[in-house]
């Protein structure tokens, strides 16, 4: 038996780690594929096959409303936003949220991510009152590139992503979180796909994660 896995690459890293301990201890085999969050909804809204989905919470409502994800949503993690520079750069100080907002009007290029990180960012310059002067030098990801590899080579000099995907990257230095007074706290959750014909295995994968 093998179970199909799909997730936004916020999740990837521990997802994969994870998978791979619920093989050992079940003896059931994981195929866990990542692409980006806005992709994977719309591969299982299209009813893609695969047996669990881990997305947004939202997005993992969304899906249960049209009928794609089965049973009650799973809760799994909580994800706040990091900022980053590419390594050996100048490291502007970002523990306040004034110094936040220098920084990014500083940066000559930034990025962030399509997903929900990416709309709070938005809605965040937005309320600075910066987000159409910073607009021009914002440098969208093509689907399915993470934040971090822009920064890594110098696409992006500030960029902003989940952690999980910020962190460990070679040519990346982490900065550090979101000050409290502007951090976002995502929630990422899983579903049984309705396309699945595991269904059991699959709400035991969920259980297990």
């Amino acid at each position: 038996m093998s179970l199909s896995l799909i997730s936004s690459m916020a999740t990837r890293e521990v997802l994969a780690q994870l998978a791979a301990d619920f093989t050992r201890s079940s003896g059931i085999a994981v195929n866990a594929e990542a692409a980006g969050g806005v992709d994977v909804a719309k591969r299982i809204s299209a009813g893609a096959a695969h047996d669990v989905v881990v997305l947004a919470a939202n997005a993992i409502d969304k899906l249960i409303a049209e009928g794609r994800v089965s049973g009650a949503r799973v809760d799994l993690v909580r994800s706040g936003v990091a900022i980053a520079v590419r390594e050996g750069a100048a490291r502007p100080p970002v523990a306040t949220e004034e110094e936040v907002k220098a920084a990014v009007q500083a940066a000559p290029t930034l990025s962030y991510s399509t997903g929900p990180s990416g709309v709070y960012l938005e809605k965040l310059f937005a309320r600075w009152g910066i987000l159409e002067a910073v607009r021009p030098r914002i440098v969208v990801p093509p689907p399915g590139v993470p934040v971090a590899s822009l920064v890594a080579d110098g696409r992006a000099a500030l960029g902003f992503q989940q952690l999980s995907e910020l962190m460990n990257v070679p040519g990346v230095v982490v900065l550090g979180p979101l000050p409290d007074a502007i951090q976002t706290m995502t929630v990422f959750s899983g579903g049984v796909c309705a396309a699945s014909t595991q269904a059991d295995a699959a709400r035991q994968l969920l259980g297990f994660l």
